[in-house]
């Protein structure tokens, strides 16, 4: 399973690309917003996030407009900003309509707001690189998120969507609103391609009481050595 940042926050940004383990970034207009971000910094902002993260790694802007036309011409305008930059659109009938005209264009899209199978289906057939179901906001209302996911990356999996994407690619299913180190677990337990993980969730996959007791240890042994 591959990592992806759910972050519009540079300095966040570069530290998690620091660590060898990044795949890809995914933005919103939420966590634009959180950072203080000006519409008319905005693309800009995108660009110094694909120049951080370099050209191998996807990065998701999204689209905030609202009907078909609208959104196409704002996928090409997304897309004119780096090679690596994916157009984020909310799964929507004017969204799967602006997903087939720019994955025809070989613009790639990222589906998101993604929550229940045929969502998901809808989403491979218009040609979405990646679909994003949504774990966390499932959990919100009480609902089971994790099984919504497992029920996606199931059922997209039966079938083979290569004819549908941009370049005959494998579609990804990018786990996502993930609120804790289990939903990366579970994700992963289950398949999906890609947790998009807030910065302060990415930490907590890395830590565990058991490593900092191993190593608190490790270093007073070490310490015995040195003195002896």
């Amino acid at each position: 399973m591959k990592f992806f940042l759910d972050t519009a926050d540079l300095a966040e940004i570069e530290e998690a690309a620091s660590w060898g383990a990044l795949a890809g970034v995914t933005t919103n207009p939420t966590l634009y917003s959180r950072i203080g971000g000006k519409l008319d910094d905005f693309h800009n902002h995108i660009k110094r996030i694909c120049d951080i993260v370099g050209p191998d790694c996807p990065v998701s802007a999204e689209s905030v407009a609202m009907t078909r036309d609208e959104i196409v011409r704002d996928g090409r305008e997304l897309a004119k900003i780096a090679p690596n930059v994916v157009v984020k659109i909310p799964t929507m009938v004017e969204g799967l309509a602006a997903t087939r005209a720019l994955a025809d264009e070989g613009i790639p899209v990222n589906m998101t707001l993604c929550f229940t199978v045929p969502q998901a289906i809808l989403a491979a057939r218009a040609g979405a690189r990646y679909i994003s179901p949504f774990v966390g906001r499932f959990d919100d209302i009480s609902e089971d998120g994790l099984a919504q996911l497992e029920d996606v990356v199931t059922a997209i999996g039966n079938y083979d969507f290569a004819a549908d994407t941009v370049n005959g690619e494998k579609i990804e299913i990018i786990a996502a609103s993930i609120r804790s180190a289990n939903h990366v677990t579970q994700a992963a337990l289950m398949g999906a391609d890609i947790a998009t993980v807030p910065f302060g969730i990415l930490k907590k996959c890395v830590s565990h009481p058991l490593t900092d007791r191993g190593l608190e240890s490790f270093l007073k042994d070490w310490e015995k050595v040195q003195n002896a």
